[in-house]
């Protein structure tokens, strides 16, 4: 299969290079099952943090990389060097809306403010009926358990219909992404209304 007939992942996650190394590890194994799985990748575009180290064994691997990059990330000399593409776009909001274009599939691995960013507007998109893409959250080392504690009392309360359950997946494992990715069916979705 050619590079461009692969199906794309978004990959959000963190860029801080100060993080615990079991990070890093399940970073390395990420970008390593990404490419050895057949699909290619699109990231925030960093050498740094949790987004390089998946970068880079992603590409090992024989995944086609493309990275989107801010303008004002870009000046502080973050660009990832080997990347297939990097498209640099003037602000986050350019940013997102490109990796979003760009993606067949989002997967929010552990990572800061940004990454809850991400994924929160990708899964309020699909909500709203702006897309029906997979998106995975992956629960490494239980990573995101409080938040979904928070989900749960959204539901107990009715912010957030039970229903909305099915827009994204939970996975503990990258090989329980994987098979949910190669199985997903995309259902029609029930209005938040």
């Amino acid at each position: 299969m050619e590079a461009k007939d692969k199906k794309r992942i978004c990959v959000y996650c963190s860029s801080s290079n100060y993080l615990p190394e079991k990070f890093y590890q399940f970073s390395q194994e990420l970008g390593q099952k990404i490419g050895q799985n057949g699909y290619n990748m699109v990231y925030g575009g960093t050498m740094v943090g949790m987004m390089g180290v998946i970068a880079n064994n992603a590409i090992e691997n024989g995944a086609e990389v493309v990275g989107v990059i801010p303008e004002r990330i870009a000046s502080f000399g973050l660009k990832h060097p080997s990347l297939a593409k990097v498209i640099v776009t003037k602000d986050m909001r350019e940013r997102k809306a490109t990796m979003e274009k760009y993606a067949d599939i989002f997967v929010s691995a552990p990572g800061g403010f940004g990454t809850f960013e991400e994924v929160f507007e990708i899964l309020v998109a699909k909500q709203l009926g702006y897309h029906n893409k997979p998106i995975i959250f992956l629960n490494f080392d239980n990573y995101y358990e409080n938040m979904f504690k928070m989900f749960d009392t959204l539901y107990e309360n009715n912010f957030a219909k039970e229903e909305m359950k099915s827009l994204y997946f939970i996975a503990n494992t990258i090989d329980e992404m994987f098979d949910y990715i190669k199985s997903y069916i995309p259902k029609d979705i029930a209005l938040k209304w």
